[in-house]
């Protein structure tokens, strides 16, 4: 573990910091937490200012740090519970877009040093695209740093403004330690017909079930694979607004897929299939693509964001929206036992080069050091 630095020198208070998030995806609801645990274990006072539902799933009060409910709403009542929460911090650190921007309303007229990370990219059209831009320049202007979490959203920031850009390190918190071998067996097979994917491939996908996934284009390829023997069997764990519309055309086109919605054993699902398949239009550091490279599953994803960085050579990349190639890529993989082995193996490799959750930790205090520290005298 990191050295304590609670900015606390002489008997002086520690230091005290906010943490707000709008709801955010998973990553980032699990960076908070992972974040707010080794702040407070290194003697930083932690507020985390989130909605109920967040504190709920992810538990942030079990760190030991204290949790502000704070709707999702850019509305002057949330605004100002924001405000309150922050009335004391030593410095503030917001999560996403629409955390920030809502931090930034609610720091107007103080000094207080504002830390922002991006880790995901925001997405709209048309006119709602030009304000979420205003939006962007409004945050990273008024942000002391931002921090990206791949480095194309550095560049964005930079872009927009930002007076001083970084790449954050990012771990994939929480990972949970693998069972007894013959206990992972027994959970496997267990999974594996609970899902019908016995004696047949079984290709795992997890995410909302949303425009930006692309699951228009995973069903385009599964007719694909209706041809193979044994037929794979496609299961995607997630919900979301696109369920009816997806589900019609599983059921109308006769689909080897299954919509299986949201489930808190998504470790076990990855262990329990034979590839994973991200085929999303933009990710920054995608769980999925980390949880599967952490477990040894053959992953199959898009060439887009930051997957190529995050993933190397452990991976099998494909353009975004190209249905025949990701159905290409399944096949090829399927036929291939050494292939598959391969990736198998760099997987785990790859995934010794991430940041670590100390590390994680470590960054983001010698960034709040840096805003907070007083400058020496010369």
């Amino acid at each position: 573990m990191s050295p304590v630095s609670s900015n606390a020198p002489h008997g002086q208070s520690p230091l005290r910091t906010v943490q707000v998030l709008g709801g955010g995806n998973a990553g980032s609801s699990a960076h908070v937490r992972s974040l707010a645990e080794g702040l407070v274990a290194r003697g930083v006072r932690v507020t985390v200012c989130a909605p109920a539902e967040a504190d709920r799933a992810y538990d942030f009060t079990g760190t030991g740090a204290d949790h502000v409910h704070v709707p999702r709403s850019s509305d002057p009542a949330s605004v100002a519970v924001l405000r309150a929460a922050c009335a004391d911090a030593d410095l503030v650190h917001a999560h996403g877009l629409h955390a920030s921007f809502r931090t930034v309303l609610a720091l107007s007229g103080r000094g207080t040093p504002l830390v922002v990370t991006w880790h995901n990219r925001a997405r709209a059209e048309g006119a709602r695209a030009h304000l979420l831009r205003l939006l962007e320049r409004r945050v990273v202007r008024t942000a002391a740093v931002v921090l990206g979490t791949t480095s194309d959203l550095v560049d964005r920031a930079r872009r927009s403004g930002a007076r001083d850009a970084r790449l954050a390190a990012v771990a994939l918190p929480g990972r949970r330690r693998r069972a007894d071998q013959d206990e992972a067996d027994q959970e496997r097979h267990k999974l594996r017909a609970e899902l019908g994917a016995t004696g047949r491939p079984l290709l795992m996908a997890v995410g909302s079930l949303d425009r930006e996934r692309g699951y228009d284009v995973l069903l385009d390829a599964a007719r694909a694979w209706r041809g193979l023997d044994p037929v794979p069997l496609v299961v995607v764990a997630g919900e979301g607004p696109l369920r009816p519309g997806l589900q019609r055309r599983i059921e109308d086109e006769e689909l080897p897929v299954r919509l299986v919605g949201r489930r808190d054993d998504v470790p076990e699902l990855l262990a329990a299939a034979d590839l994973a398949l991200l085929t999303s239009r933009w990710e920054s550091r995608s769980v999925l693509a980390q949880e599967a490279l952490h477990a040894g599953v053959s992953l199959v994803a898009t060439r887009v964001g930051g997957v190529p960085d995050l993933v190397g050579e452990a991976a099998e990349l494909v353009p975004y929206g190209d249905a025949e190639a990701l159905a290409a890529a399944v096949v090829r993989l399927l036929a291939d036992p050494a292939r598959r082995e391969l990736l198998r193996e760099r997987g785990p490799r790859q995934a010794a080069t991430w940041p670590t959750e100390d590390e994680t930790v470590a960054q983001v205090l010698s960034v709040y050091d840096e805003l907070t520290q007083p400058t020496p005298l010369p």
